[in-house]
């Protein structure tokens, strides 16, 4: 879901204002700006909270040995081989875009020699290389307190971590490390900013390596989820109410004149209300695996890498057509969709890249259905 929101942002990018590739009205300007503001609330906190979650169970059931191994051939190795390519990609979109617009001059050269500044712009996919260190503060973290508390201790504080986080109440406190993010940042507006480059930032760190240790906590507590799915339409309800407040300020003119210490609360608090509130939704609508969600599991990681170039042709081709916003942005939906799942089905679901990326091979559906027929 935290990946499939993210291609969501970036096919809504072209209609907020200010933007260059498509005319929309105020109206259908300000839903998608609104829209973008709430999914950036909490997105990529519930994508680490997740990832905390599944990495705790990985290393429980494998080792810490294995799950690092895994890591870095699963996280690490697609950042450095698929950033560049991703990147060219782009930057063939960027020339696309500028002769629709008649003004292919407009888009400076490639550089000649040894394009050695493609590994160090990882484009849409820089929440990898933040996971990669997070990943790395943890084991490390976790070595120097198995070393020092021992593994009965550690256990037995974890647990009660993750009580204290799957209680009524609990989201205040999942909640600190995005806050003293935020300030530390020195602004609340657009939820915390993307890292700049590859050196390690602070903000984006303490917000996801925060996230990520609350999904560790709760898989750490056997009944962490039971509790968030008793409690998914309070956490919802608050969700919806401050990311309401959060969004007003962010909206009005004046935002630079509202203090930190009200905005950045808001912003933590509805982050988190919504990160543990769709958490709790989610077990309580599927309570068993279900074939067509696992599907798109599955695929989410190549559709986000493989998104990103498409999507902005397909929209690029259709805003030059001037048909209205709302049939672009349903058709940009529909036609990625289509293409982006076919790939994976055809190109990645059986093969060693899927076996690369998620770690085995799957059937491909296409295949399977024709050959039944």
């Amino acid at each position: 879901m935290a990946l499939g929101l993210g291609i969501v942002l970036h096919t809504l990018a072209p209609f907020l204002p200010g933007s260059r590739l498509v005319d929309v009205t105020p109206l259908q300007s300000g839903t998608a700006e609104s829209t973008v503001l709430v999914i950036h609330l909490f997105r990529m906190v519930l994508f680490m909270a997740l990832a905390g979650y599944f990495g705790r169970l990985v290393l429980v059931r494998r080792g810490a040995a294995s799950y690092a191994r895994d890591r870095a051939t699963r996280i690490l190795l697609p950042l450095v081989a698929l950033s560049p390519v991703v990147l060219l990609a782009i930057i063939g979109v960027e020339h696309y875009a500028a002769w629709l617009r008649g003004d292919a001059g407009s888009v400076p050269p490639l550089p000649s020699g040894v394009p050695y500044w493609l590994f160090l712009d990882p484009a849409h996919l820089w929440f990898l290389w933040v996971l990669v260190q997070v990943v790395a503060v943890v084991l490390l973290v976790r070595a120097v307190l198995l070393a020092t508390a021992g593994a009965e201790r550690l256990q037995r504080w974890g647990s009660a971590a993750g009580g204290a986080l799957s209680a009524r109440g609990g989201v205040l406190l999942a909640a600190v490390p995005y806050l003293v993010a935020l300030l530390l940042q020195g602004t609340a507006r657009h939820g915390v900013h993307q890292p700049p480059d590859l050196w390690p930032d602070v903000v984006p760190l303490t917000t996801y390596l925060g996230a990520f240790v609350v999904g560790w906590l709760l898989h750490a507590r056997s009944d962490a989820l039971a509790r968030l799915t008793a409690q998914w339409r309070g956490h919802l309800l608050l969700a919806v109410l401050v990311s309401a407040a959060a969004v007003s300020l962010e909206r009005t003119t004046d935002w630079e004149t509202t203090p930190l210490l009200v905005h950045a609360p808001l912003v933590a608090l509805a982050g988190w209300a919504w990160v543990l509130g769709l958490v709790g939704l989610f077990l309580q609508l599927l309570p068993r695996e279900s074939p067509a969600v696992r599907y798109l599991a599955d695929s989410a990681y190549w559709v986000y890498i493989a998104h990103l170039p498409l999507t902005a042709v397909v929209q690029l081709t259709l805003a030059h057509l001037q048909w209205t916003p709302v049939v672009q942005l349903l058709l940009a939906w529909a036609v990625s969709g289509v293409v982006l799942l076919l790939s994976y089905d055809l190109l990645v679901r059986g093969t060693w890249v899927g076996r690369w990326l998620n770690g085995r091979r799957h059937r491909p559906l296409l295949p399977a259905a024709l050959g039944a027929r």
